[in-house]
Order: C-alpha cells, then structure tokens, then sequence
C-alpha cells in the first residue's frame, strides 16, 4: 500500500541533499569577463551592467587583488582603444589596450588570463571582420585575427579565444601561433555564438554598436540546433581545445547536444543580457538574485558545460568560498 522507493529519503536533511548533489559548480570552473578602456583615468561603470566595472589601464596589482580574493582564479579581458579604424588595427597592435591589460595582470599575479579575440571592438563600422561594400570578407579577416593571436600570445596570453565566428578561424589561428612559437598556447573557440538580442548590454560596456548593417550573416541564426554541432566539430577539427556556447541560459539543449558528441572541454557563455536581467528583478525585489544566480549556473553546469563564463563570477566564488 505504502511506497517502498521514496525519494523523499535523500531530501531529508542538508547533509543528505549536499551527499546526492549530482551536479557542483568550483570556483575553478568559473571565468570573469573584464574590461579595459585606455581612454579612462579612473573606472566607469555602465548603468545596463550594475555591477560590472571597465578599468583603466593602471592599478593592475589592486584589481588582480580583487578578483583573486574573490576566489576567481581565471579572466578574459575585453578592450576599448582609443582610437578606431576600417580594419581594427589596434587589435593587433603589441601595444593595443588588451595586450596592455595582459601584461599588466600577468607581471602581479597568477591568474589565467585569456583574450578575446574579435575586431568589433577595434573598427569603426563595428562588425568583426574587415568590410567591403556592406559584406564581412571572410578571408581577409582571417589574416587580422592571425596577426591579433600572435601579439595577444606574445603579450603572455595563456589562451586565445575567438569570437569573430569567421569560417576557418581556429585553423588561421592554430597555424599562427604555431609558426610563431605558442605551439602551447591554447584556444577557446566561440564555436555556436548566436546572433543573440541578449547581447545588448555588453555593447554598452565595450562600445562595439554597429554602424550599420547587422551580424546576421556570420553569427548564426537562433533556431538553428544542427548547425552548431556542424560549427562546433568543424572547430574540433581545426584544433580548437575547447568549444564555447554563447549564450548560455536561452541555449541549453545545444550544450548539451555537444555534451553527447564530443570529449573536448565545453565553455558557456552566461551573457551580458541574462545578468542584466537577474540583476534587475533582483534589484526591483522580485526575484532572490543570490538564487537564481546559483540556479543559473547550476543548470548550465547540469546542462554539460565545464566552464561558464559569467558576470556573477566574483559573487559565485564567494558564495562558493
């Protein structure tokens, strides 16, 4: 009459849920976007992104102390020049704002850092790669992130991460770091980045609005599930060492779909517009922001992502910690 499985049992008690947690998020596990802008003197901060900073290029001891009390162990740097071109050319520069920052982070601490690599943030049409008569010429941009893979690496970048969602990228890239000495230097590629409206945030921070035109013909299209597995084992094969989904929260399934086809590492990219958001109903009372965060993150994990990369990535690790 009564049920002899009840799987109430192992819910009884803290001790017991915390014993049967199938799915753990680390501090390890965790990435924190940062931001450099070497037009500031002191930080700003950006009303759609509560909580997220840009730093001038300076007091890099201060904030590789703040992050790494934290409990985070691991960054991709984000950079805003001041000054913008057709073809971006201060994101290849030996000097350009995110080599800076790494240098500037990697001579006062241990943190791993990993730089972005796109030209949004560089050119002054705002698109990716370099553009002609409205059109982002594919392999003409290849050579630009090349040459931006080599100066980002010998700037002491312990890994290179694509954004750009150009065909052949981790190829021109792979084969750039490796004639130039970084055999070792690994890549994280934005292998499924979606041309996501849960990006808006981030371009107020990074300063990266278009010009003109959209992105719709290198990112991919929202409801496509096939053409990212496409997308992220054609990157498998180019070398790429881990695979990202971006975003994350709104892309379960196709996480979990790579999960089910590959053995490399898969990040997540929990993005500027699902923080914004938490941190909003947060704000107004209508949500448990330190829950859903947690919750958020979880179910990325759960979902088959090793590493999620988050604006929540200092408030986790402490949670954690």
């Amino acid at each position: 009459m009564y049920p002899k499985n009840r799987m109430r049992r192992l819910r009884a008690t803290e001790g017991l849920r915390d014993m049967v947690e199938e799915t753990t998020v680390r501090t390890s596990d965790l990435i924190l976007p940062i931001f450099f802008d070497e037009t500031l003197d002191e930080i700003r901060t950006t009303p759609s992104m509560p909580g997220v900073v840009t730093y001038p290029l300076k007091d890099f001891d201060n904030i590789a102390s703040e992050i790494t009390e934290s409990g985070v162990r691991n960054v991709i740097v984000f950079g805003v020049p001041s000054e913008k071109d057709p073809y971006g050319k201060q994101a290849y520069s030996a000097n350009g704002v995110v080599q800076r920052a790494i240098r500037g982070l990697k001579d006062c601490s241990d943190l791993t850092v990993i730089a972005d690599l796109c030209l949004c943030e560089y050119t002054d049409h705002g698109h990716c790669g370099v553009l002609h008569d409205g059109h982002v010429e594919n392999d003409e941009t290849l050579e630009l992130y090349a040459e931006t893979a080599i100066s980002q690496a010998d700037a002491g970048a312990d890994m290179i991460a694509p954004s750009g969602m150009m065909d052949g990228q981790v190829t021109a890239i792979r084969d750039a770091l490796d004639r130039s000495g970084h055999s070792m230097t690994p890549i994280m590629a934005y292998s499924a980045k979606y041309c996501s409206a849960f990006y808006g945030p981030f371009r107020d921070v990074a300063c990266s609005c278009l010009g003109r035109g959209n992105r719709k013909e290198y990112q991919m299209q929202c409801g496509n599930r096939r053409e990212a597995i496409r997308e992220a084992m054609l990157d498998v094969e180019e070398g790429a060492d881990i695979i990202m989904v971006k975003p994350a929260m709104s892309y379960l399934d196709i996480i979990r779909d790579l999960r089910e086809r590959t053995e490399v590492p898969i990040a997540a990219y929990q993005v500027s517009g699902e923080y914004a958001m938490i941190k909003a109903a947060a704000t107004n009372g209508w949500v448990n922001g330190t829950a859903i965060m947690k919750e958020s993150i979880q179910s990325i994990k759960r979902a088959g992502a090793d590493i999620v990369i988050t604006y929540f990535a200092k408030e986790m690790a402490e949670l954690l910690r």
